[in-house]
């Protein structure tokens, strides 16, 4: 396997960089998305509809894209993917009807499940045990660094067409494509870490497992706190509560990603050298900690303080349970690592709607303590964990 003079992989190198692609298109659309769906004249309702359709078709493709990569190889499964996300956000670009948006939305959720299983199975693949954190960082900060970049283009885009954006999506997804299918490997390898099984383990047998277990839940209250009380109630917070323009909710979480960008690679370092479950844990009580203080937070300061303290809690919430995937699963992938994206896809779907019920039935801090208390009661689980650096494989 080559390896470059980081001493990782270079196909983690390749999907780092077909990440960033991916991740700099994407972000350079969603802030046009749901203006452009409420062009069609449509509810808030609806607009959501057209962001959920996404997430919901993610959901329902995920369980099969474990067979779907043995069929045909987790590279070309990806490209695929890749391929049909593409396509789909260049139709919806030329959409005229809203249920012609819906449509193709749903449909790019299909390749966006396939992309992200293969990767995630190649990744896990690439890499061995005492690996695996860095490993995860540097995937992790291809998607954050384009994430960050993608906005600001996007702005630009907009000012020429409210169009503009969905081309430039399906431009950076046709060379995240070609990447992938160009420098990958042709299929992710068995490893010495699952023996006698081309595939790793059965779901059956891993499920079973503490570290697995408490990976998939890790995924599932991250997704719900991320996307929920931190994406959904935060800028209203800034509005309504601190009194101050949107544009700080943009600063306040523009810094908050420069910190966690800034503490993937060490963080992935701790997790290969200190163990899993004391990054984990950390990192849950970190996310915990800081979403419990956010709605209390007297200045916009204190709520960037508490937004970056969460964005250390998410460097080690994106390294550490991908890598217990990986030692659980031998490094080998495919189904578990589709349930595993999937519990982050329910925690996306379901959390922004508990959130949202309980700002308005009850106090906001109340919306911010579910999903604390929450990541404290996962974070409890992974404390009675074993601590180790490399686990065993699960064997069928």
């Amino acid at each position: 396997m080559t390896r470059l003079p980081t001493g990782l992989p270079r196909d983690v190198w390749v999907l780092s960089l077909v990440a960033f692609l991916v991740a700099v298109g994407f972000g350079v659309m969603v802030p046009v998305l749901p203006v452009f769906a409420r062009g069609f004249g449509v509810s808030q309702l609806a607009v959501g509809a057209v962001i959920s359709a996404f997430a919901l078709s993610r959901l329902i493709m995920s369980p099969w894209c474990g067979r779907l990569n043995r069929a045909i190889g987790e590279r070309v499964a990806l490209g695929v993917g890749i391929g049909i996300v593409a396509a789909s956000t260049a139709g919806a670009g030329l959409a005229r009807t809203y249920a012609q948006l819906l449509v193709l939305r749903g449909l790019g959720g299909i390749g966006s499940a396939m992309f992200s299983v293969a990767a995630m199975t190649l990744l896990l693949a690439s890499a061995d045990a005492s690996l695996r954190g860095r490993a995860s960082a540097l995937y992790s900060g291809g998607f954050l660094l384009g994430g960050m970049a993608g906005p600001a283009v996007g702005g630009a885009l907009a000012a020429i067409s409210i169009r503009a954006p969905f081309f430039f999506y399906a431009g950076t997804l046709v060379l995240a494509g070609a990447a992938g299918l160009l420098l990958l490997r042709t299929r992710a390898a068995a490893t010495a870490e699952a023996p006698g099984s081309e595939t790793g383990p059965a779901l059956r047998a891993v499920v079973r497992e503490p570290r697995y277990q408490a990976a998939c839940l890790a995924n599932f209250a991250s997704g719900w706190q991320a996307q929920g009380a931190r994406s959904t109630l935060v800028p209203l917070l800034v509005v309504e509560v601190l009194d101050r323009p949107t544009s700080w909710t943009g600063v306040a979480f523009a810094v908050a990603a420069v910190v966690q960008g800034l503490a993937l690679a060490p963080v992935g370092r701790v997790v290969d050298t200190w163990g899993r479950k004391q990054v984990l844990v950390g990192g849950l009580t970190a996310c915990a900690v800081s979403t419990a203080a956010i709605p209390f937070a007297p200045t916009i300061a204190w709520l960037i303080v508490a937004l970056c303290v969460f964005g250390l809690g998410s460097a080690a919430m994106s390294t550490a349970p991908t890598a217990l995937v990986g030692d659980v699963t031998g490094g080998a992938g495919g189904t578990p690592v589709a349930v595993f994206q999937m519990s982050s896809d329910v925690g996306s779907i379901i959390g922004p709607l508990a959130a949202g019920f309980l700002a308005d039935h009850f106090p906001l801090p109340v919306a911010f303590a579910v999903g604390a208390i929450l990541m404290a009661g996962v974070g409890l689980w992974a404390a009675a964990l074993p601590s180790s650096r490399r686990g065993d494989s699960v064997q069928a």
